[in-house]
């Protein structure tokens, strides 16, 4: 009876707590507030959090497991369905997701498909690093092919005279929610028997010829950074629907480890004391047996829980992300004898990050001038990510095949700025920004 009445006690309690989180995040987050033009901050990215995303945070911490549980298994099997895939694996970041699908694909469990130290990707180097890094973390070689100035995707015309016997992948992002042409693409990785990689993690919902991106690969990322479609303040996801990259992947981000079991499960596999793997003695316990170099790149069940809540705002969110990205479209035309707007594929749908302009050569004013006014006038910026990666100073000396120069890939490096689309934009914050550029020019 004691512990009947414990019980009873303690989630009403938690009832309470999960009432006054609410009541506390909608005071603090869904409040908004006045827009002064020229005073008030117009923003290029961030969160949009109301009090469900409070409350589930809560909820998952009065669980007291804080490790992945609950809401990450949640979040997993929403986030495949919504995005049409088998296998959907949580991971702290974007960019570990990244890693961890690079790393995976370096697996002695794919034979002769396996990647190793000196194999070539191709890739670009108009993008953001944590494409690229784990190629050259895996000691392999990126072979940079240069982008197209209209959607900022990969030249798929300059794939074949980049491929060699050396070329085993491409990893490749669509950039800024802008799907690249992924039928010449996965012709090209079809034609040589190449993995395929889609960071996706400024597309989540973007389709192409009306399937969604990332299906088109053997893997998959996504992020939940603040500045994504959805956030769990950090974190990210691997997605495939190849069982055995699945669990390669799992392998990777749980320390390596041959064991599938889920944290705080044992012997899912009914044989944990009857393996004999490697030059262990039969019987070792398969938890702590490794079949690969790992790391441990889980989150916690809490950014899980709040991902949990954003996702059933998705749609909505994409919807005036689109929204957003068509009013500037169509209230900018006026300047494209200066401003090159952004353009997609007919067969792409996209689910639009950010809104890239390209300023063009004869333009009176410059890209860093533009955006040092807009500054002033608070209105947020940013360039397109590393602009030309390979003058960064930490890939300067970095081996390359063909040292060759990519003019299109220095075009965005100097002339390219994008302004933000997030959901919390009002009509008067970008008719500000649309009323400040007129006035540039």
């Amino acid at each position: 009876m004691k512990v009947n009445l414990t019980m009873r006690e303690t989630d009403r309690l938690r009832s309470q707590i999960h009432e006054l989180a609410g009541k506390y995040a909608a005071l603090v987050f869904e409040q908004e507030s006045e827009f002064i033009a020229g005073e008030s901050h117009v923003p290029v990215s961030g969160k949009l959090i109301g009090k469900e995303e409070i409350q589930h945070a809560v909820d998952a911490s009065l669980d007291g497991w804080f490790t992945t549980g609950r809401f990450s298994k949640q979040f997993e099997k929403e986030f495949a369905k919504y995005m049409n895939q088998r296998f959907c694996l949580l991971t702290n970041s974007g960019s570990s997701a990244n890693l961890l699908a690079l790393s995976a694909l370096t697996s002695p469990q794919l034979g002769e498909r396996q990647l190793k130290p000196g194999d070539e990707v191709i890739t670009v180097a108009a993008g953001f690093p944590t494409t690229i890094n784990p190629i050259i973390q895996n000691g392999m070689v990126p072979v940079f092919v240069d982008v197209n100035l209209d959607d900022f995707g990969i030249n798929v015309e300059q794939m074949e005279r980049a491929w060699s016997p050396k070329v085993k992948a491409v990893m490749l992002a669509h950039t800024l929610g802008n799907p690249f042409n992924l039928e010449k693409v996965t012709d090209f990785v079809q034609k040589h028997n190449l993995w395929f990689i889609e960071d996706c993690c400024d597309a989540v919902g973007s389709k192409y010829n009306g399937n969604m991106v990332g299906t088109f690969g053997d893997l998959a990322t996504s992020s939940f950074y603040p500045a994504h479609h959805i956030t769990m303040g950090e974190g990210g996801a691997v997605l495939t629907n190849n069982p055995k990259l699945k669990k390669i992947v799992e392998s990777f981000r749980d320390w390596g480890r041959d064991c599938w079991c889920a944290p705080g499960k044992d012997n899912t596999c009914g044989k944990r004391f009857d393996w004999q793997l490697g030059d262990l003695p039969h019987g070792f316990d398969h938890k702590y047996i490794y079949s690969h170099i790992g790391y441990n790149l889980k989150l916690t069940d809490m950014q899980a829980a709040i991902g949990v809540a954003q996702l059933k705002k998705l749609d909505q969110f994409i919807k005036q992300r689109n929204n957003n990205f068509h009013f500037l479209h169509e209230n900018l035309q006026s300047l494209n004898k200066y401003l090159s707007l952004p353009v997609s594929a007919d067969n792409a749908t996209p689910s639009w990050f950010g809104f890239p302009i390209r300023v063009e050569e004869n333009s009176p004013i410059s890209r860093n001038e533009i955006i040092k006014i807009l500054t002033e006038k608070n209105i947020g910026t940013r360039l397109l990510f590393g602009g030309n990666l390979l003058k960064q100073p930490a890939y300067k000396n970095i081996l390359q095949k063909n040292k060759r120069v990519f003019p299109n890939t220095d075009k965005v490096m100097n002339n390219v700025f994008w302004i933000g689309l997030q959901p919390s934009l009002t009509n008067a914050m970008l008719n500000h920004t649309i009323n400040s550029l007129q006035e540039i020019f």
